[in-house]
């Protein structure tokens, strides 16, 4: 865990920036994202240099060649000049990382760079600061740069980017990533998911990353990402690299609209919260899509992109708006059917209303199905989240109540759910009971509510209900309208 000393320090670097008149999140973290490369580019040269002295060899692959001596993060903040450090770094640095050609995600995210420090005094500041911070731990590394994603989400407005890490943190647990595994976010934003995935395979199964195979492939093979902002490409990116990953497969991809074919049957398991933007013209969406499902909803888009990434036996927890659940168009019941009858459909884990909040009130659930191509689907697993560990309001300060370990140990045994009651808080319902309701998945269609629980419901959750029903009708008018026109 950071520090407080540590928190400190990051909050002084941030102070920093915005008194310095960059108040943009996004910009602060991608600027602190740059030095942090700039000084990881030294540490590396460095690491090289004294294994060249002990072994009496040259230095293999330098970073800096001997004329680029001058840009090394140890040069240039003994440089003492405030304004010679700044006159370097928009001269010198900068246009070398954008020429940097080694081929590492790292590098190839670095060709648009810009540096936008507007003032001598204030990178000076920031370099001193980030200068004091240690960075030769992995794990102390990893949690500073999660505090400072953590800022993106506390600063408002770019909030969406950031699934809160205790819902990743369960997903990553429910499908269990094994050493093995070749894992995908194709909406992988900061990078979040695969980040946890990697930590999950770490502690689960250090033993096998011993191995020499196993742990290039940890490294090199493991981990993918797909993003078409080239700013969440640069910070997902040094996320990875932060936590201890050394090549992973980051890169821009526009993911609805290339289509999969380069990728099809790659990956056995893919952790996702897709943007739910809307829709999207046919004429952008990948044909490849429009075959497996007729529509322009990106949240279906993405579910059918899924499947076609999906190697068979591949699994996939995927985050969804409710409206996928029991959407009444051709297209949502389409995708339902096909998650049932030609895939295994494993669970549905419905998601409290507030758990985005600030930054949307939308209803969501958790999606957990296996592509097998053969159907498979017999019992799935419904399970009503009604407390996440924070409050549901804006605020989301920390309270008591929190489902998700309990969610976790009753998936871990998931064949003693049998016995549930409807009235609970998770159930299996079998396949022909959801073949019957037209392949709803809404848990309400399936749960017994007692009657103490409608008069105890919050209010909150029922306009959410009222507000998610009122988008859902007026959605499908709007693709009908659009079908007839």
């Amino acid at each position: 865990m950071i520090t407080g000393e540590l928190k400190s320090k990051i909050d002084r670097v941030w102070d920093a920036f915005w008194s310095g008149g960059i108040s943009n999140p996004l910009e602060v973290i991608e600027q602190i994202t740059y030095l942090l490369f700039i000084r990881r580019l030294d540490d590396i040269q460095t690491l090289a240099e004294k294994k060249a002295r002990v072994t009496g060899t040259g230095v293999k692959d330098p970073v800096f060649l001997p004329e680029q001596d001058g840009l090394r993060w140890s040069r240039l903040k003994a440089l003492g000049s405030p304004e010679l450090m700044y006159q370097a770094f928009g001269d010198r640095v900068f246009p070398f990382l954008r020429s940097m050609g080694d081929g590492t995600t790292y590098s190839e995210h670095m060709k648009d760079a810009r540096f936008t420090i507007q003032k001598p005094a204030l990178l000076s500041k920031v370099v001193d600061m980030l200068d004091g911070i240690p960075m030769a731990d992995r794990d102390t590394n990893g949690d500073l740069y999660e505090y400072l994603l953590s800022k993106i989400a506390s600063a408002g407005v770019n909030g969406q980017f950031r699934t809160p890490r205790h819902i990743i943190d369960l997903m990553v647990q429910m499908t269990a990533p094994a050493p093995t595994d070749e894992i995908c976010d194709p909406a992988c934003g900061t990078a979040g998911f695969l980040v946890a995935a990697s930590e999950y395979v770490r502690d689960a199964h250090g033993d096998a990353l011993l191995d020499e195979e196993q742990r290039r492939h940890f490294h090199h093979s493991m981990f993918h990402g797909y993003d078409f902002d080239s700013t969440m490409l640069r910070i997902g990116s040094m996320n990875m690299l932060m936590h201890g990953i050394e090549s992973p497969d980051i890169r821009y991809r526009d993911s609805l609209s290339e289509g999969a074919a380069a990728d099809a049957e790659k990956y056995t398991l893919i952790l996702a919260n897709p943007p739910f933007a809307g829709s999207l013209d046919y004429e952008s969406t990948a044909k490849d899509l429009q075959r497996t499902v007729k529509t322009k909803k990106t949240e279906l888009l993405f579910i059918a992109l899924f499947l076609k990434l999906l190697k068979p036996g591949g699994r996939a927890a995927v985050i969804v708006p409710d409206g996928v659940l029991f959407g009444s168009s051709t297209a949502h019941k389409a995708l339902r059917k096909a998650l049932v009858e030609d895939q295994k459909l494993d669970a549905v884990v419905k998601l409290p209303s507030g758990v985005f909040r600030p930054y949307a009130g939308v209803s969501t659930a958790i999606l957990f199905f296996t592509k097998t191509n053969s159907g498979g689907t017999e019992d799935v697993w419904f399970y009503d989240v009604r407390a996440d560990g924070y409050s549901l309001d804006d605020k989301r300060n920390p309270v008591e109540a929190n489902d998700l370990p309990d969610v976790l140990a009753r998936w871990q045994t998931v064949d003693s759910e049998k016995i549930r009651a409807r009235t609970d808080q998770s159930f299996l319902v079998p396949k022909a009971e959801i073949v019957a309701q037209g392949y709803d998945l809404s848990l309400n269609r399936y749960k017994e509510i007692v009657h103490d629980e409608i008069e105890h419901r919050a209010p909150l959750d029922i306009i959410a209900d009222i507000e998610k029903l009122d988008a859902e009708i007026a959605a499908d008018l709007a693709e009908l309208k659009a079908m007839l026109a």
